[in-house]
Order: structure tokens, then sequence, then C-alpha cells
């Protein structure tokens, strides 16, 4: 029987952090404030464990894992310029928005703080990045509270397999391409296709330890209707 991975969602509350905060001290000052709160986020006792998405885990292989996710709703960013500093800014962008710079759906005049979850998963598109931060499963694409920018959109996600491999370390651009390749050869040697981009997806605040961080590149795959 495929294995169950499931993670509790978690509320926190951070009363010193608000949209207003971050516009009022500028880009860089936003990002530092939005880092440090994931940071007191992941390093929370478990019980305030990070959510993540629900997957069954279908095969495993050292490293490298088989899994299909249940349905989910992103919040994401598009984002040009290099993968460092299409990073940062996109991430300022979703935390601005899960923080506070948002419309709630049941009154209008008030906004929602939104419970971080993890990982941040960056993908490339058309010669841009997008981002996207997985929202809580305790909300939907109907009850999630409207962005104030208009750079953040909110989609559904269908179930989908995904083949992933994990790593630890900085995520430079040699990592990536050594376990892209490492993970597409391991898909090839399995006879699945490949059916979608490369995502980087990073579970950890940029203050872990290279050796205690965990990355992993996801490839969306089909597989074999007689698997």
């Amino acid at each position: 029987m495929p294995a169950s991975h499931d993670r509790l969602p978690c509320r926190p509350r951070l009363r010193w952090f608000t949209a207003k905060s971050c516009r009022e001290t500028g880009p860089m000052h936003a990002v530092l404030i939005a880092l440090s709160a994931w940071l007191a986020l992941l390093s929370a006792p478990a019980a305030m464990a990070i959510e993540e998405p629900r997957f069954e885990l279908l095969l495993q292989e050292d490293r490298k894992e088989l899994r299909v996710y249940a349905p989910f709703t992103v919040a994401e960013v598009r984002v040009d310029g290099g993968f460092d500093e299409a990073s940062r800014r996109g991430f300022r962008l979703i935390a601005d928005y899960i923080f506070g710079n948002n419309r709630s759906n049941t009154q209008s005049d008030r906004s929602e703080k939104i419970a971080m979850t993890a990982p941040v998963t960056v993908e490339p598109e058309g010669g841009r990045w997008r981002m996207h931060f997985v929202m809580p499963s305790a909300h939907s694409l109907q009850t999630l509270p409207q962005p104030n920018n208009a750079a953040v959109q909110l989609r559904n996600v269908d179930a989908n397999t995904v083949a992933a491999i994990r790593f630890a370390g900085f995520t430079t651009e040699s990592a990536i391409t050594e376990r892209t390749a490492q993970l597409r050869q391991w898909i090839e040697s399995k006879g699945w296709q490949v059916s979608g981009a490369a995502q980087i997806a990073r579970y950890n605040d940029p203050f872990t330890l290279p050796f205690n961080r965990r990355n992993e590149i996801l490839i969306p795959v089909s597989l074999p209707t007689n698997r």
C-alpha cells in the first residue's frame, strides 16, 4: 500500500509583521522582515510544524521519490531576472500578500493573514520565473482573500504525479543542473514521460546551515497505463 505523507496545518500569529510595515520600510527591509518571519516559523517546535502539500509516496529509491500530490491552491507571481534576484523579488511579493496586503472575501474593508507553508517553489517559464507558495489546506480559491497587488495570482493545481530528488546545500546553478540531470536519468530508466518543467523547491529559511537544508527538484511525469 502506498504510504501517506500528510502535514497538519499551523496557524502562527505574527502580530509584529504587517503589509503596511512591509511597504513603509522599503523593499530590502521587507525581505529581511519576511525572511525573519519564516525563520521564526521554521524554528518553532514540532507542534507548530509548517504545513506541506499532501501526497502519496508510490516509490522511493535512495533520495529519489515518485509522489502523487493531492489538489492544492497556490499564490504565485511571475518575475524577471536571474534565479537569485527573481527568487528574492517573488518571495517579497507573495510574503506581502500572505501577511496582509489583501482584501477579505467576507469583509472587503479588512485584510487577513495566511499561515506560511513550505516549500517555496520556483520554475522557469518562457524566459521568466514563476514562484508559488502553496496555500494552507484550510483555504480554497473561494475563501482566500484577494490580493491587492495584481502581480499576485491565485490558482488551483490539479492532482499530479511528480518525480522528486532531495539534496542539501545551496541551490546553486551547478547543483540544480546536476540534480535535475540525475532525476531525468531516473525518470528515463523507469520508462516514465516528463510532462512539465522542472521545479526547484526549497523548504528552509536562508539562515539554515547548508548541510541541514532540504531542497528538491520536482518534475511532473506521466506513467504508463500498464505499470
